[in-house]
């Protein structure tokens, strides 16, 4: 009876925060469905009526979030792909092939995001503006997310990969393979959960990234969190268009997370367990 009350309980506690993390999700949905004078009532109306004006002014000719919804998507895509690139190999030699003293360089990277991404907007916008001359640019936002995202890679896949069998990777030097050969046919498919998994994290860390877009990029390279926030105004609080952007921009990354929910949880637990 003790261990079923005890199972009862986690089940109900996990009910419980399960529901408290939804419920603010829930209510954000909500007040995206009301109308603009009903969004402001406070305590909020639950029975008003539901519109979805505000998702139509999201994407009219004044004021379209479409092309910092594809700003986003280019720079978060194409960010994730170039970190899966430099960090897969850099993972491969650091699990499979050690080098000497291979806890240091893993300290190495980890060290560098040590540093508060504030203190680096005056040189990397400086570098932008006055070097480069691309201070709208959604390359110059590329190379950043790649870069602050690829130490976190790194380590990620450092643990993948060191639960591929070694005799496999012997064996397949034996027939001939070569490192390109061996990455691509045998390390990938077996590590493809915690490269899913990687990947995900990657994506979701560039898509919510707001600090270097806010300063770097103005309208041709805007992307959709700093569009959402434009919604905020001194005047006027704009709190059903807010509440619509969210969702708008927050669809993306549902439907990745749903997308490789089983390599996710398998990528995650990966090397969790002998």
């Amino acid at each position: 009876m003790s261990g079923r009350a005890g199972k009862i309980s986690i089940g109900v506690g996990a009910w419980v925060i399960g529901i408290v993390f939804v419920v603010p999700i829930l209510w954000m949905l909500l007040t995206s469905l009301h109308s603009p004078n009903d969004a402001q009532n406070y305590p909020p109306k639950w029975g008003a009526s539901l519109t979805g004006a505000n998702y139509s002014a999201l994407f009219n000719a004044d004021n379209d979030i479409t092309p910092a919804l594809v700003n986003s998507l280019q720079g978060s895509i194409i960010s994730t792909v170039l970190v899966l690139l430099l960090a897969i190999p850099a993972a491969y030699a650091l699990s499979i092939r050690p080098v000497r003293k291979w806890s240091d360089v893993l300290f190495f990277f980890l060290s560098t995001k040590m540093l508060p991404p504030v203190a680096g907007i005056l040189p990397i916008y400086l570098f932008a503006t006055k070097i480069i001359h691309e201070p709208d640019s959604i390359v110059v936002l590329i190379v950043l997310y790649t870069s602050m995202n690829l130490p976190i890679a790194v380590w990620m896949l450092r643990s993948f990969l060191a639960e591929v069998p070694p005799a496999i990777i012997e064996a397949a030097t034996l027939d001939g393979a070569g490192t390109l050969m061996i990455l691509r046919r045998i390390v990938a498919p077996i590590a493809a959960p915690g490269i899913a998994a990687t990947s995900l994290i990657c994506f979701i860390f560039a898509w919510n990234e707001q600090l270097y877009a806010k300063v770097l990029t103005s309208v041709k390279a805007q992307t959709a969190p700093v569009f959402v926030s434009t919604l905020i105004q001194t005047e006027h609080s704009y709190l059903a268009q807010l509440s619509a952007g969210a969702v708008a921009i927050s669809i993306p990354v549902l439907v990745a997370g749903f997308a490789a929910q089983d390599k996710l949880v398998q990528g995650l637990s990966l090397g969790a367990v002998k």
